[in-house]
């Protein structure tokens, strides 16, 4: 039986320790949630994932869910009661606004807790993730009226939300979508068309279901120019806000999917729906983008959560597992066999893991304290800072948490041996569900080249140009101190490196495109080696500090043990990228497209 165990701790080291939590204490939320309130927050959350959802998570996965022949779908066997659970308690509006009914608190304390209850069980975390984005694109787009209809039962969990792009013929040219938007006298609009592989869709957790749909409103330019957002109830609101007739949108059917099975991905239905509309007319993806920037970086913890997850679970495994000897003798005289981890091969697999997980969780809370500043700060010149810092982070933070959390789970089922490919053990389950983090939400493929293509070059390259310059401030800083050497020199390096990739595209992507498109992948991930090699520098600062070399803090420790194999083992992986993006766009684009 899988196990869990949220890492509150850890958590608490980032917070108080590396970012100075208390530093933020002048924004909205955060003088409600001093760090003794924040530990109790997180002790709450971590209980609830370990005891409520983690169980759930198997069954869930082996029941899936059910569609019916009128449309309805149920949930797997206790995901209703988990959530009814997680709704009264107010987890749903963790940092929303308390206008609506939230709690207003930071928004670090819910990518916190995203990942705890993504780690404990990713199918069921969704329901109620959805809403997030839900709550951000109407909270930012709507009207008032809007906003006073859904937003008090989205905050509250009463209802859920969900985002409607994806359809048949278009996925990531959202410029060829064919739901229609027919305007109607009272304002409304009628909207009819097909949508696929809308997570959480049609499910039993909420009376109501609220779905923002992209449509194209008769007669408007083709392309996404002419692409407007809808909002369109399961059912509509009566004159009371409550839930009435029902709509005309049902679930057609449920995907049969790789994993994530507890989750109801559903094909959607629009019949002459009605429908209002959702900021201005044809600027629709500029509306879904808000709530595709909240759901991006949700997706980014998920690849985190189940790297994370997928570790623990090995690791308990090497403990345990007896088989052959250790190469230097046998460790265990009086057993017929050691536990496999005294394999230096098998400590390789689980440092790998681990050395990644610690870093991407302090990139995690970093970037969300930025989100915070961006979205809470009253100094208009630090908000439009944070906000730039937080549009170059996520395609990075999506695309290389969720590649590498795929790649950490098959490592993870790799200590496993044989039993790694038994359902029993629950490792193959976390390598299917992390699969689809590295697809959805835009492919990472799309992720690098909106990193490259857009977010590089933005305002004249000002948000990587002030990256560039606190990294080397850092560098700066600590140059001199002996300690800080294993640290700081790599991520020198590695700096150099991502230098000297952004000035190789400047020189040669302008005239030729296919460079950066040939290119994007591999800087995305060196970008992620050097944001990662920078939370560990900065980790192991602290810790150095706090360890004070005498081995009395073994959390102190165990940091600057894990940035040394990152450093050593992970971060010279910058040079090779740096080698393939200059090796251009030549050799693969040559190769006839009938020769594949």
């Amino acid at each position: 039986m899988p196990i869990y165990n949220a890492p509150v701790e850890d958590v608490l080291f980032l917070l108080r320790d590396v970012f100075g939590y208390e530093r933020f204490a002048n924004l909205p939320g955060f003088a409600d949630a001093p760090l003794d309130t924040v530990e109790a927050i997180l002790a709450e959350g971590a209980r609830f994932s370990q005891e409520v959802l983690q169980p759930l998570n198997r069954s869930g996965d082996r029941e899936g869910c059910t569609r019916h022949a009128d449309g309805r779908v149920t949930t797997p066997a206790g995901f209703r009661e988990a959530y009814a659970d997680y709704a009264a308690a107010g987890w749903v509006g963790l940092s929303a606004d308390p206008a609506y009914g939230g709690q207003g608190l930071p928004y670090t304390l819910a990518a916190i807790m995203n990942e705890f209850t993504t780690a404990a069980n990713m199918a069921w975390s969704m329901y109620p993730g959805l809403i997030q984005g839900a709550i951000a694109a109407l909270a930012q787009h709507g009207t008032e009226a809007q906003r006073r209809t859904y937003l008090p039962a989205l905050v509250s969990g009463r209802w859920a939300g969900t985002m409607n792009l994806t359809e048949p013929h278009c996925g990531t040219d959202l410029g060829l979508i064919k739901t229609r938007a027919v305007p109607e006298p009272d304002g409304g609009y009628r909207i009819t068309g097909q949508k696929i592989f809308i997570s959480a869709g049609e499910h039993d957790l909420t009376d109501n279901i609220v779905h923002l749909v992209l449509a194209r409103i008769d007669g408007a330019p083709e392309g996404t120019s002419g692409i407007s957002l809808f909002v369109v109830p399961k059912r509509l609101v009566d004159e009371n806000g409550a839930p009435g007739e029902a709509n005309g949108v049902s679930c057609g059917s449920i995907e049969e999917k790789m994993g994530i099975h507890g989750n109801s991905t559903c094909v959607m239905n629009y019949d002459g729906a009605k429908g209002w509309l959702v900021g201005a007319e044809n600027k629709g993806l500029r509306a879904m983008f808000t709530m595709m920037n909240e759901a991006r970086l949700g997706v980014a913890v998920q690849g985190l959560a189940l790297s994370e997850v997928a570790y623990q679970n090995a690791a308990a495994y090497a403990r345990e597992r007896l088989q052959g000897r250790a190469l230097t003798g046998a460790r265990q005289p009086e057993a017929k066999a050691d536990p496999i981890i005294v394999h230096p091969d098998v400590r390789r697999i689980l440092m790998t893991i681990r050395a990644f997980n610690e870093a991407a969780r302090a990139l995690v809370v970093w970037t969300a304290l930025e989100a915070d500043v961006a979205h809470r700060s009253g100094d208009a010149a630090e908000k439009a800072r944070a906000d730039d810092r937080l549009g170059l982070m996520t395609p990075v933070l999506k695309g290389v948490l969720t590649d590498k959390g795929f790649e950490n789970a098959v490592l993870a089922q790799q200590v496993y041996g044989g039993h790694g490919y038994i359902a029993e053990w629950g490792m193959e389950q976390f390598v299917r569900d992390a699969r689809i983090a590295m697809i959805y939400e835009g492919t990472n493929g799309i992720q690098a080249l909106d990193l490259v293509g857009r977010k590089l070059p933005k305002d004249g390259g000002k948000a990587i140009m002030a990256l560039f310059a606190e990294i080397g401030g850092f560098v700066t800083e600590n140059a001199d101190d002996a300690a800080l050497a294993p640290y700081v020199k790599p991520l020198k390096q590695g700096l150099d490196h991502l230098q000297q990739a952004t000035m190789w595209f400047m020189q040669n992507a302008m005239a030729k495109p296919d460079n950066a498109g040939a290119g994007a992948t591999d800087y995305m991930h060196l970008f992620g080696l050097v944001a990662l090699g920078y939370m560990w520098a900065r980790m192991a600062k602290v810790a150095y500090a706090a360890a004070g070399g005498d081995g009395a803090d073994a959390l102190a420790e165990r940091k600057l043990l894990l940035g040394r194999f990152f450093m050593e083992r992970i971060m010279p992986e910058t040079g090779a990228h740096l080698a393939r993006i200059s090796s251009g766009f030549d050799t693969m684009m040559q190769m006839p497209a009938e020769a594949f």
